[in-house]
């Protein structure tokens, strides 16, 4: 049986960051609806592009700023040069 080693403190961060920025995003825009002077200034194309940009960020610069779990050594990779 396969034992996997535990996610990484990055990943799961990562994760936490895009599905806490996307709710957020997403429980902003329902609460301004009905108002459409947030996003005027941005041409009605560039909009979805630019909203659809913020999770993927904030995701990249929380695992960016993670340490990264060191994995202890296995048989497997023993002896594995990089």
């Amino acid at each position: 049986m396969a034992t996997y080693a535990p996610v990484e403190r990055k990943v799961s961060l990562a994760t936490a960051a895009a599905y806490l920025t996307s709710t957020g995003l997403l429980g902003i825009l329902a609460a301004v609806e009905d108002n459409a002077r947030l996003l005027s200034w941005m041409p009605d194309a560039v909009s979805p592009l630019v909203l659809s940009l913020v999770p993927g960020l904030v995701t990249f610069v929380a695992g960016w700023q993670a340490k990264h779990t060191p994995r202890a050594e296995t048989p497997e990779t023993a002896g594995a040069g990089g």
